[in-house]
């Protein structure tokens, strides 16, 4: 038998694979991945995009197709649409960071352009118009809140991570799936599982986590990397966040400000994991923490337990995501966003203590700029 593990086949034409692929759970229609082929086969240069501020599935898958299509000969550049363009801490130490452009050098309207774990244009930020532009786009998500961009879609949210298609989609390609590559798409793979723990994991995650782990990549260096490594100030930012928290119900919430972050200069992405300590109370059906951005903005995260489908209560407020994970974005104030989010939670139409909180997190002096840190790219 083939040891498609070391060296997947390389297709002969678009779509003709030789041997089985191996499981993803995926349903998405062959012809639509033979599509995919003719159109990576026919351009000369590709450019990728993934969701700004990204995380470690939306940057990894990236950076693994993009690595195969390098090897091929294509023309690969790849980005993500933020303002202040800077690789997250926490991923760091991902390979093929050399692939990486800032989106002023991102082609304007690119040959063919492809997406990854980006379920609207909005997600897109500052790349959102070279889609329009583009002479054809390949959506690659696992979100079920796509809003249907692009020329051709590769969606599935049957499947864990968008990681799982990138993985697909390399098989396809005949890409080899070495180390550097199996270190991006693994790094996916346990971000969008929660290293293994939520729902999502089914046996063919298990089998795709074998084949990446059998490469020879260091588990225990990259969840070091993710979960187990911050700076001090993430420490007194928590601090801060657990004081305010509020439960009212079966909801659990609350937020972090741009002051909170400037008093020990912590960058917007090291929040990333706040929400996993919240969702821990055992009262709460549902989580939710208000993160604001450097620009003024809340980022909603949200997590279930399975009983609320919070992926369709974003998706109402302009977001979106998964049943027991989403998120969204809102410009109003604090008191504001979660009488919103509220009205859409059983029962919860009004706080039960409704005692006022800080509307506005406008410091009175400029915020120390904490997008660039020693040793990011």
């Amino acid at each position: 038998m083939r040891d498609r593990t070391a060296r997947p086949p390389r297709a002969e034409a678009a779509g003709s694979v030789d041997g089985p692929l191996p499981p993803s759970g995926s349903v998405i229609p062959e012809a639509a991945w033979r599509r995919a082929l003719d159109l990576i086969g026919e351009a000369d240069e590709i450019a990728m995009a993934c969701h700004v501020s990204p995380d470690g599935d939306a940057l990894g898958s990236m950076l693994a197709v993009g690595s195969v299509l390098r090897a091929m000969g294509k023309r690969v550049v790849t980005s993500f649409g933020d303002r202040h363009f800077t690789v997250p801490r926490l991923l760091g130490f991902l390979p093929a960071q050399d692939l990486l452009v800032p989106p002023s050098e991102f082609p304007a309207a690119p040959e063919l352009m492809i997406t990854f774990d980006s379920s609207t244009l909005d997600r897109l930020g500052l790349l959102g118009d070279s889609t329009a532009h583009a002479r054809e786009v390949i959506v690659v998500d696992h979100h079920l809140s796509g809003t249907g961009f692009g020329t051709l879609s590769l969606i599935d949210p049957h499947v864990a991570a968008t990681a799982v298609l990138a993985e697909q989609l390399i098989y396809r390609l005949g890409g080899t799936l070495d180390r550097d590559i199996a270190t991006c798409l693994y790094a996916g793979l346990v971000t969008d599982t929660g290293s293994f723990r939520h729902s999502s994991t089914t046996p063919e995650v298990h089998q795709m986590a074998a084949r990446l782990v059998a490469t020879g990549l260091r588990t225990d260096e990259i969840a070091r990397e993710l979960w187990d490594r911050s700076p001090f100030g993430y420490l007194k930012v928590l601090a801060a966040a657990l004081d305010r928290v509020r439960l009212e119900g079966e909801l659990v919430w609350t937020y972090v400000t741009r002051v909170d972050r400037a008093a020990y200069g912590l960058p917007y992405a090291e929040l990333e994991g706040l929400i996993d300590i919240v969702r821990r109370t055992d009262e709460a059906e549902v989580a939710a923490v208000l993160k604001e951005d450097d620009q003024g903005a809340w980022q909603v995260s949200t997590r279930s337990k399975g009983a609320v489908d919070v992926g369709s209560i974003c998706a109402a407020l302009g977001g979106g995501g998964h049943h027991n994970a989403a998120g969204f974005t809102s410009h109003d104030t604090v008191d504001d966003t979660m009488a919103a989010m509220r009205a859409l939670l059983p029962g919860l139409a009004t706080p039960p203590d409704p005692a006022p909180l800080p509307e506005s997190s406008l410091p009175e002096s400029p915020l120390p700029d904490t997008n660039t840190r020693d040793g990011e790219a």
